[in-house]
């Protein structure tokens, strides 16, 4: 075992999963009795003729103009007060098996339509810049109901951890626009993994009773408290002509400066590509990357074989053994051998302004900086270190808005396999306010990542460096507490 934890033995580590099954039984069975449809409707439903306005100010992209029509009808007259909590829901129809389209529909029934928006029909981007627009619109003009229901809007997603990370991101462009305030958001899971949701109380799947949840949910999020949540900025700075095939949630950016704190060792090439994005949960490169790259692209190629949770983690598991993870590292194969050959990290610690280089252990092949106390569907690698052990590393206790990232390693197959199943903690690394990874190619053509469950390949050069820095945004996103 790699660290002291305040967790001991087998039959104490086994509670906290007993405990999430029966949470789970408890909001999949009858969580809805005892919630009336109508009166939760009245405190959800925003007036129609706001509802119409954000409608069309989306349709038409055109957020101040169709603001200025519809406070110029008569239709204002009657001056409707604003809900308890207006709230909007983004779909992923998608997600959830057959389920998606189900859920849609029966949202649209429990609040007014035009406040259930499916993510193939309106981007999240669309609704902030045109939809809140349009509210904020109204608000100058003196409509009092639309300044409230944009003061006190909070925002239901129904998807997984990608759909949930895609909405903070739209939502933080409030942020640096001085667009406050920026929404809370909760969670109806229907992903994968979905630790996002499991860390904010909202459970890791999606409830077999589904239609009776729902009220529950929506209950949930009108009373739940309000959470802060770190984000990430992550840059990748790589030689320019390196071809690359970036997730959605990754885009290029001409602003590729490194942190200058931290002199960068070797010659740079004149020309490099960036790419810049935001993650909540984790980043990781190494073999855990590799594998997902290969389920994600089997998943593309073959859809028909990942129709739900349960077989997709059986096909990702699977997947994992025949990538050579669980052998032991050979010297013919470089793909096998530990990151310490190619990859240099440095880190900022807590309440430090100096780069401090940290030494990757021999044996780890995957490294991970978690965000999170959840990571691969709900558990939990770090562990629960107990105190005495802190204070010996120069760790804190680990909390989502605590800016820092827990970093650690995996090692081979059977080593992540324990560590999966709570048996014993990852390989402790460091905890950082910010990182600064270096990674040069040699027998290695290629290195695999990942952020928030989105792989993709890296190719590297023998000749130059690639970087990955990682620091804070300097403000949080809000979630609703399930709990």
């Amino acid at each position: 075992m790699d660290s002291p934890t305040s967790t001991g033995g087998l039959s104490a580590r086994i509670v906290p999963a007993r405990s999430s099954m029966i949470e789970s039984i408890g909001v999949c069975g009858l969580s809805g009795v005892g919630i009336d449809k109508e009166n939760l409707k009245k405190k959800l439903l925003i007036p129609k003729y706001l509802r119409l306005a954000i409608r069309d100010s989306i349709r038409f992209k055109d957020a101040v103009g169709v603001g200025e029509r519809y406070f110029n009808t008569g239709e204002l007259n009657a001056r409707e007060e604003a809900p308890e909590c207006p709230m909007v829901v983004f779909v992923n129809s998608r997600s959830g098996g057959r389920h998606g389209p189900e859920l849609r529909e029966r949202l649209q029934h429990l609040m007014g339509e035009e406040q259930v928006f499916d993510l193939f029909d309106v981007r999240p981007h669309e609704f902030v810049e045109y939809g809140l627009v349009c509210l904020e619109k109204l608000a100058g003009l003196g409509d009092f109901c639309a300044r409230d229901t944009r003061e006190k809007m909070r925002i239901m997603v129904a998807g997984g951890d990608g759909t949930v990370g895609w909405i903070l991101g739209s939502l933080a462009a409030l942020n640096r626009q001085g667009r406050e305030p920026n929404p809370p958001v909760g969670i109806i899971p229907l992903g994968t993994g979905n630790d996002l949701a499991r860390s904010f109380g909202w459970g890791g799947s999606f409830p077999f009773a589904w239609k009776s949840a729902v009220k529950k949910s929506l209950h949930r999020a009108i009373t739940g408290p309000v959470c802060r949540l770190d984000s990430w900025h992550l840059l990748v700075m790589m030689p320019f002509g390196e071809v690359v095939d970036p997730p959605y949630s990754l885009k290029h950016t001409e602003d590729c400066s490194l942190d200058q704190g931290l002199e960068v060792e070797g010659p740079l090439p004149e020309r490099v590509n960036c790419y810049e994005g935001v993650f909540y949960n984790y980043f990781s490169v190494g073999m855990d990357a590799q594998v997902a790259y290969g389920f994600h692209h089997l998943r593309n190629e073959k859809p028909y074989l990942a129709k739900g949770p349960i077989t997709n983690k059986l096909i990702y598991s699977s997947y994992s053994c025949g990538q050579g993870w669980f052998l032991t590292p050979c010297v013919s194969d470089p793909s096998l051998r530990g990151l310490k050959n190619i990859l240099r990290m440095h880190v900022k610690k807590v309440n430090c302004s100096e780069w401090e280089f940290i030494p990757i252990p021999k044996s780890v092949r995957a490294i991970v900086a978690l965000n999170l106390q959840n990571y691969g569907s709900g558990r939990n690698p770090w562990g629960s270190p107990n105190p005495e052990y802190l204070e010996k590393r120069g760790f804190v206790e680990a909390h989502p808005d605590d800016g820092l990232l827990e970093i650690f390693g995996l090692k081979q197959g059977w080593h992540a396999s324990f560590v999966m199943v709570d048996l014993i903690s990852a390989k402790h690394i460091a905890q950082a306010a910010a990182i600064r990874l270096e990674i040069r190619g040699g027998e290695w053509r290629d290195a695999y990542m990942q952020m928030d469950g989105e792989p993709w390949k890296h190719p590297m050069s023998n000749e130059y460096s690639s970087f990955v820095e990682i620091k804070r945004v300097p403000f949080h996103s809000l979630m609703i507490s399930g709990d």
